[in-house]
């Protein structure tokens, strides 16, 4: 609870300061290109740098890696801060500001993640990892009410400082708490460690290499594209049918669906059979958030459809966490997790670069002449503006669930928990290792033991299986 309030807190101030970035930056010119650009500086740096980030984090206790994830949002904003009083403060600023801000959210979630199992028991990870959720779903809420009313009442440089107190508020909870285990496990001895580029690589091959995780991996980035590629279409349909009004009720629905599917993750802690519940989560995700988004025809039913969307898509999250944090050793887990935020979020500017103009020159063209797939479509989203988004949104749903369906008939996704064995359960190994460019390779000890590391030649290459009444079986190999 220390650190889960640090960080709603830090969460709920870096909020206020973005929207106070999108007010700073727009009042500079009116130009939506510099909003833009502003995002594309937050999400890439975020994605690019994480499985570097993941890397780092694995050579570090998890506290070090957090204080330096918060002291950096720290150091970046109280820099803002001082360039403002001291009159120095320009727009542009802002752009590289913000790009590292990014970077340090990519040592954050990795960081995070894995500290995590630190903290709690492991039948509470899915309790813990909805709580966490629940705190960026009300940041998302909160953030930008806080930042609205700061920037009106006060201007951009308190608000710069209310960001300062929550990282040094986040630090505070962080210093204050106990992790459990927290220990760097160390490479075999005489074993040349690897550069920081060939770890995060590995945390990419770790996912592919073992087969119940490469599937899952696969799956939810297919469904990722595909439902950002729908997602980025929300906020332009709404305004074209509706207006502003219908745009914030929207965007609030969805962060009311946030908080509540952490409430339901932190009372529930998520589907027993996690494999078969992601996905299933995922079905209704597609058919709620895209599907019903693009049929309904009023506020009302876009918040119904957008608030469950939401509230499934937290509950699902929460559990590929879990997956992670209990199926990968925790010597590995910061590169893991690095390599999933890089899979998860590099779609993200394809998705929103090609849904644009197909909407533009494409879908809202044939919806308006009733031409093409329309004359399926035309019935069930109508031939006004927005039609043509509407129409994408539910031909983006079908798709995501056709995929989702295919991982659940999938075998070593719906069964991945019996499939692969938790990384303490006995027998298991302790993680699929790749030999070194000179012909060495370190073992990783098992987590909790910095000392337990001897050298490939000492002893045979691990390898564990775990059976299941199918017969089947998922190996994990050094």
């Amino acid at each position: 609870m220390l650190v889960w309030s640090g960080q709603a807190v830090s969460l709920v101030g870096s909020a206020a300061v973005r929207f106070a970035f999108i007010v700073e930056v727009w009042s500079s010119g009116e130009r939506a290109t510099a909003v833009t650009v502003l995002s594309l500086c937050a999400m890439l740096p975020q994605a690019v740098f994480s499985p570097i980030a993941g890397a780092i984090v694995d050579r570090m206790p998890k506290r070090t890696a957090l204080q330096l994830a918060d002291a950096g949002g720290l150091v970046v904003v109280g820099s803002l801060a001082l360039l403002h009083y001291l009159g120095a403060l320009q727009s542009w600023q802002i752009y590289p500001a913000t790009v590292l801000l990014g970077v340090c959210a990519a040592f954050q979630f990795p960081a995070l993640s894995s500290a995590v199992p630190l903290l709690v028991r492991k039948d509470q990870l899915g309790r813990a990892n909805g709580l966490l959720a629940g705190a960026k779903s009300a940041a998302g809420i909160g953030g930008p009410a806080l930042g609205g009313l700061l920037v009106a009442l006060f201007g951009i440089g308190p608000t710069l400082l209310v960001d300062v107190a929550s990282y040094a508020f986040a630090l505070v909870g962080i210093r204050l708490v106990r992790l459990k285990g927290d220990v760097v496990v160390q490479d075999a001895g005489g074993a040349p460690r690897r550069r920081i580029t060939a770890d995060a690589v590995e945390g990419l091959r770790y996912l592919f290499r073992v087969p119940s995780l490469r599937d899952l991996i696969v799956n939810f980035c297919l469904v990722n594209l595909v439902m950002v590629f729908g997602f980025a279409l929300i906020s332009p349909m709404v305004l074209l049918r509706a207006d502003t009004g219908a745009l914030a009720a929207v965007n609030s629905a969805i962060g009311v669906g946030g908080v509540a599917g952490a409430l339901l993750m932190a009372a529930w802690g998520g589907p027993r059979n996690r494999g078969r519940g992601m996905m299933l989560g995922v079905v209704g995700m597609c058919l709620s958030g895209l599907v019903a988004m693009g049929l309904a025809g009023g506020v009302a039913g876009w918040c119904v459809a957008i608030l469950i969307g939401a509230l499934l898509m937290t509950t699902v999250n929460a559990s590929m966490q879990a997956i992670v944090q209990t199926k990968v050793p925790h010597a590995w887990q910061g590169r893991v997790f690095g390599a999933v935020m890089f899979l998860s979020q590099i779609s993200v500017p394809v998705a929103m670069a090609v849904s644009g103009p197909l909407a533009d020159h494409v879908f809202e063209p044939a919806a308006a002449d009733g031409s093409g797939i329309f004359t399926v479509l035309g019935p069930l989203v109508g031939d006004g503006p927005g039609s043509g988004m509407a129409a994408m949104l539910f031909l983006a749903g079908v798709g995501g669930t056709a995929i989702a369906l295919w991982g659940l008939a999938s075998r070593s996704i719906r069964d991945i928990d019996d499939l692969l064995l938790d990384h303490d359960a006995p027998g298991a190994p302790d993680a699929p290792e790749a030999p070194e460019a000179t012909g060495a390779s370190a073992a990783i000890g098992a987590p909790g033991n910095a000392e337990a590391s001897v050298s490939p030649e000492a002893r045979p290459a691990p390898r564990a299986e775990s059976s299941h009444p199918g017969g089947e079986r998922d190996e994990v190999h050094a």
